[in-house]
């Protein structure tokens, strides 16, 4: 609390004044940066993307957003606050699993991702690969790059030819 408030130049009674303890800060935080990162992530599966590109556009948002972070805030989340962090993890999972089905559903459609895969299942794989990255990871850097590593890992496993097309271009330009 005297960071942030040393940060903000202000008085730590100003922060309690609308805060009543540190973990609801914490609370409020994270749901403002959920809902942030939310809406970002809606307008790129909105836009012109096909679904590789999107996932690219994903992580170059994060990377943008998190860049100033030196530590990972998930994992710092888990450490300090576990029962925050497991509120945020259980919403975030559900919303993350969704929105990877549908991007499977979308390379399906478009001919990037192999018709047989069950979207459910690789979903799962995904998503347990990124957040067992972003637990376990203690810097950010390190998390965005390992991420990266876990897309390619992702989209090898069940992309076309044409999604190998794709995704070698995508990696060119990142």
């Amino acid at each position: 609390m005297d960071y942030i408030a040393c940060e903000m130049c202000i008085s730590k009674k100003t922060i309690y004044k609308y805060f009543s303890n540190k973990e609801t800060l914490i609370e409020e935080s994270t749901e403002l940066l959920h809902n942030e990162i939310h809406a970002t992530v809606n307008n790129i599966i909105n836009g012109q993307y096909n679904a590789i590109e999107e996932n690219f556009e994903i992580r170059r948002s994060f990377k943008e957003l998190f860049k100033s972070t030196e530590t990972s805030p998930i994992y710092q989340l888990k450490k300090h606050y576990p029962e925050i962090y497991e509120k945020v993890i259980k919403r975030e999972v559900q919303e993350c699993n969704d929105i990877f089905i549908k991007n499977i559903e979308k390379g399906k459609q478009q001919g990037l991702y192999r018709e047989g895969i069950l979207s459910d299942v690789y979903a799962k794989f995904y998503y347990t690969l990124i957040f067992n990255i972003n637990e376990n990871t203690v810097f950010e850097r390190e998390a965005q790059v390992l991420e990266l590593y876990a897309l390619e890992y992702h989209i090898r496993a069940i992309a076309t030819q044409k999604g190998i097309t794709e995704l070698e271009r995508q990696l060119s330009i990142f």
